[in-house]
């Protein structure tokens, strides 16, 4: 399976690579070393802190490499007046009566919290293409379904905001 992602997600993704290979990696090692000399393995905290820490960052790259070798890189080719990649939608919740601001973003930069929904998200696939007026039906995974007005689009570039996942 290839990962939708930008050419800005692919870039981020090496130089966090980069950044745990050649910098995390050596002080890894070093701290590793340091703590093995505190004496006894199996009462060594700092030694035993030393190693997960070191494991959690050769997963991670190990992860970062996968999702680089496997993306597929995408372009927002939205009209001018449709919800691309990166805009920032004002949404009318009808049922709630309630308005939000959201961001479609790829799947590894998606945080619901600061309002930035994956494009792969059932909201987001719902709004992608969409114009000004437009009223979706968005169904959710539980097979629960709403109704979203959309108010306003602001036009935005990836500026490469928002961490990768």
């Amino acid at each position: 399976m290839h990962d939708a992602l930008t050419a800005q997600d692919i870039a981020m993704m090496q130089q966090e690579l980069d950044h745990r290979r050649l910098t995390l990696m050596p002080e890894l090692i070093e701290e590793v070393k340091r703590t093995r000399a505190f004496g006894d393995l199996s009462e060594n905290f700092e030694y035993k802190a030393a190693k997960q820490a070191q494991n959690r960052n050769r997963s991670r790259i190990r992860y970062l490499e996968r999702m680089i070798k496997s993306a597929r890189v995408i372009e927002d080719r939205a009209a001018a007046d449709e919800v691309g990649l990166f805009d920032r939608v004002a949404l009318y919740f009808v049922e709630d009566e309630e308005t939000e601001t959201i961001e479609v973003v790829t799947t590894v930069r998606c945080d619901p919290l600061q309002g930035r929904i994956s494009r792969e998200a059932p909201l987001g696939k719902a709004v992608l293409g969409r114009k000004v007026g437009n009223r979706v039906s968005v169904a959710t995974e539980e097979g629960d379904r709403y109704t979203v007005e959309i108010r306003a689009i602001e036009k935005r570039q990836d500026d490469g905001s928002g961490t990768i996942l």
